[in-house]
């Protein structure tokens, strides 16, 4: 017996519908704040709802890209559900009919686009699960904000909401669910207490050495040697200056200097991205990454270099209760052989979700969607989020993720 009413149960229709508008936000990607046209599209489905007779609806622009549409159905509680908007640079190698040729433009450099994270599918869910607390009046009480959050992927989306007025603009809910595609079996839910990600901490370096001609490097200070101890020298700190039952990560995914092969540059920038598993761990992996830059450059005869903490996310926190209440809820909709709560289960990956509830004191529960085949997850370069080939299955992955968002909204706002 499942614990939606059938007045908020998915059709054949709405089925189909739900993959045919995934696909269409598949193909037509954008980068993070720069979500216009994926915005525009949002804000018209939902002047376009259909609305069941004392059902109203408020769409609340938060800046440029971000959007809270608001339902209201009498009096009740205020909960919340967000899904995060926007794309990567990547250039999509899955071959699917509905593939991304999107391009947009990332530092001044044109780029590939494509929704290589799942982002696609979380737009797809929110919007229908919209629809089916739009259309029944009866089932429900009370006021869902639905929240479509630009700019996740390395831009501070959710900060940025809160910046510009969300908890002032909408009512505060008593509590905030969100979802997110991963790579294990399609269907299945995945959730978690306490801590779910790693906190993020991305760091933009620029090195200052002194130039010249590549054919006299006594008269330089080579930033591109510089960088490259540096760069193998962070690698000690997780492996040699944190404990072997903390976890951080520290990578370095973006490398620039020079323009010629025979001149050597003045300066080179590279980018971190620094995970950590706690709060301590961050404070410490940080003072060693700066320390370890800061010395290098000492020792190389160079300037004092310029690091930039330019995007930082604190660890997601679910709350205990809601987890565990949110856990017994997803069984009784789906099944205990689709349902698994792991207190264990910890992400190195980061979100900034927890950021919203964060701001205003509001309890959250963040859980990972199954979306992939047996194929998919057996193969010898197994799926990863941010892969070129990142392809949830639409079916049945976008129908549960739609039960899922329902049964969580449902939790609180159900007339007894």
């Amino acid at each position: 017996m499942s614990y939606l009413p059938a007045t908020l149960n998915l059709r054949d229709e709405d089925i189909t519908a739900l993959i045919t508008e995934y696909k269409e936000y598949h193909a037509s990607p954008e980068l993070s704040l720069q979500e216009f046209e994926t915005t525009r599209k949002i804000r018209e489905r939902a002047e376009n709802l259909v609305l069941a007779p004392g059902v109203e609806r408020e769409i609340v622009p938060i800046g440029e890209t971000g959007t809270v549409v608001i339902l209201r159905n009498g009096e009740g509680p205020v909960v919340a559900y967000r899904a995060d908007i926007d794309a990567l640079p990547i250039l999509e190698q899955t071959g699917l009919d509905y593939a991304s040729e999107a391009r947009g433009v990332l530092d001044g450099e044109d780029v590939a686009v494509m929704h290589g994270c799942g982002h696609d599918t979380h737009i797809a869910m929110g919007l229908k699960t919209m629809d089916l607390f739009a259309r029944d009046a009866e089932s429900w009480a009370g006021t869902i904000e639905f929240i479509f959050q630009p700019g996740e992927e390395g831009k501070d989306g959710a900060k940025l909401m809160v910046s510009q007025g969300l908890w002032q603009s909408v009512p505060r809910p008593e509590a905030l669910y969100g979802q997110h595609v991963f790579p294990f079996t399609a269907g299945t839910l995945r959730v978690t207490k306490n801590e779910v990600t790693a906190s993020v901490d991305s760091l933009k370096v620029i090195v200052k050495g002194k130039g010249g001609h590549g054919s006299q490097p006594q008269d330089t200070i080579d930033p591109v040697i510089l960088s490259a101890y540096i760069l193998v020298r962070l690698q000690s700190v997780v492996s040699r200056e944190v404990g072997p039952l903390d976890s951080a990560v520290v990578t370095c995914g973006y490398l620039h200097a020079g323009k010629k092969e025979n001149i050597i540059p003045d300066q080179a920038e590279f980018r971190l991205s620094i995970r950590s598993a706690s709060q301590k761990i961050r404070e410490e992996v940080l003072h060693k990454v700066i320390r370890i830059i800061r010395s290098e450059c000492q020792a190389s005869g160079a300037d004092e270099p310029e690091i930039e903490n330019y995007h930082a996310s604190n660890i997601v926190m679910n709350d205990v209760a809601l987890s565990e209440k949110l856990t017994e809820t997803f069984t009784q909709e789906l099944g205990e052989e689709l349902v698994t709560f792991d207190p264990d289960y910890r992400l190195m990956g980061s979100e900034d979700f927890g950021e919203l509830g964060d701001a205003a004191n509001i309890p959250y529960t963040f859980w990972m969607l199954g979306g992939f085949s047996d194929e998919h997850l057996n193969a010898e370069v197994p799926i990863s989020n941010h892969s070129p080939f990142f392809a949830p299955l639409p079916d049945p992955t976008l129908s549960v993720g739609v039960r899922a968002a329902a049964a969580a909204i449902y939790s609180h706002v159900r007339k007894d």
